[in-house]
């Protein structure tokens, strides 16, 4: 159902205003590591707190990272226009330059300053931005024009976009907003030259599969010739720091992980008969299978092969008290970082579907294999997006949500999962 919003009362949502940004910033990236690293230089109110924050190098250190906030939040407003989550790949770039040239300025002057502060300050202020980013996509902001013609229309299906038609071929009047059209289409002559007087003044013009894109991140899947993958292979680059990344993460988890799996042993051999753990054969990294490592939740279980027992249907009577509650919470997932050790998986991917699942969706879906092309994951996009699914029609779903992973793999994607993953262990969303 297309939702359509008058210029006279589309206001921005919570989340994409300036009010809302700065305040978010200046509390949660500035005064909050200052508070916190006061406290432990002395306590807080103590002589010892009020000694260290008036010292020259901590008042330096401070006027510095409220500026670098400050500039950074409107370098990055600067690029509110790009739909859906795609700024986020400018925000550690942004802030990192920004922090660079302020600590080049006080090396310059030879000024006195506190590295702990400037530190704190800006691993705070990148995670208040990528918590921005992550929570905004839901959220009313960029109001879009609609130029007429070709499937310029899907955009209307956006359920969190305010969107437009443009009636006339006229900038004039135009509120802030970004224009979408049908790039590839035949579009009228004076529509085309209504684009080029746009594109000159300085509007952003977007492709409506873009905007579509960013906006549910999701690709469509027709066939491969216009899913814009381009050589339908993600960056080499970035999976090889990846799988780097998830060497170091797994070896700094598993000391934390392995007491909470212990108590977790114990809960389910109090509740229900059976092993602590569970092995499933799954479809893995470039077609390869794998036994993947889950606590047991229910009082049976499936080896993998037979599809009607690998799904999990809601409200499942095989599920015990504190499968439900591991579940939900996804710690069943934890013991999966012996699996991303291994090289069988990653901490962020397409989650890895059961063989017989798998076969059953290659025959059903067309590119449906092409989703091994990278490591599956604890957690991934479709998972914060879409949560569990079983039928054909959800299955088509979320394989659009995979595919908009793989298309756009990257770090700043990898952090707005990670963040929205926080969400979706408190609130349970997803979860069967």
């Amino acid at each position: 159902m297309s939702v359509n919003f008058s210029p006279a009362i589309v206001r921005r949502g919570l989340f994409h205003s300036l009010r809302f940004e700065i305040l978010a910033i200046l509390v949660a990236g500035v005064f909050a590591p200052l508070l916190l690293l006061a406290f432990l230089e002395g306590g807080w109110g103590s002589a010892a707190a009020v000694l260290w924050l008036t010292q020259p190098a901590v008042v330096n250190s401070s006027v510095g990272v409220v500026i670098c906030a400050l500039v950074s939040l409107i370098i990055l407003r600067r690029l509110r226009f790009y739909p859906g989550v795609a700024v986020a790949r400018s925000i550690l770039p942004v802030v990192a330059i920004v922090f660079g040239v302020f600590i080049a300025v006080i090396a310059g002057f030879r000024l006195d300053y506190s590295n702990k502060l400037i530190g704190a300050c800006f691993f705070a202020i990148l995670a208040v931005r990528f918590g921005i980013t992550a929570v905004r996509s839901r959220a009313k902001g960029l109001l879009y024009y609609l130029v007429p013609g070709g499937r310029v229309d899907l955009v209307k299906e956006l359920r969190g976009a305010p969107v437009l038609a443009l009636q006339s071929q006229s900038l004039e009047g135009l509120p802030d907003c970004a224009i979408v059209a049908d790039l590839a289409a035949d579009l009228d002559p004076r529509w085309e030259r209504f684009l080029a007087e746009a594109a000159i003044s300085g509007r952003p013009v977007y492709h409506y599969k873009q905007v579509w894109e960013a906006e549910t991140g999701k690709v469509q899947i027709e066939h491969l010739s216009e899913n814009g993958f381009g050589a339908l292979v993600p960056s080499f680059a970035y999976q090889k720091a990846k799988r780097a990344i998830d060497l170091v993460l797994s070896l700094m988890a598993l000391p934390l992980i392995v007491p909470l799996l212990a108590l977790c042993a114990i809960a389910i051999k109090v509740d229900s008969p059976g092993t602590v753990f569970f092995r499933q054969v799954r479809m893995g990294y470039r077609g390869r299978q794998f036994h993947v490592l889950k606590l047991r939740t229910m009082t049976e279980g499936c080896t993998g092969e037979d599809r009607a027992l690998s799904v999990t249907q809601t409200g499942d009577k095989r599920i015990t008290k504190v499968g439900a509650f591991l579940r939900r919470t996804r710690i069943d997932e934890l013991p999966q970082v012996f699996n991303i050790f291994q090289g069988d998986m990653s901490w962020i991917g397409p989650r890895p579907e059961a063989v017989g699942l798998s076969r059953w969706y290659e025959k059903e879906i067309p590119f449906y294999r092409y989703r091994h092309i990278v490591r599956p994951g604890v957690t991934g996009w479709a998972q914060v997006n879409q949560g569990h699914v079983a039928e054909l029609d959800e299955v088509d779903e979320k394989l659009q949500y995979d595919f908009y992973y793989i298309k756009n793999l990257s770090y700043w994607l990898d952090i707005v999962i990670i963040l929205r993953t926080f969400r979706v262990i408190i609130s349970g969303f997803g979860s069967k």
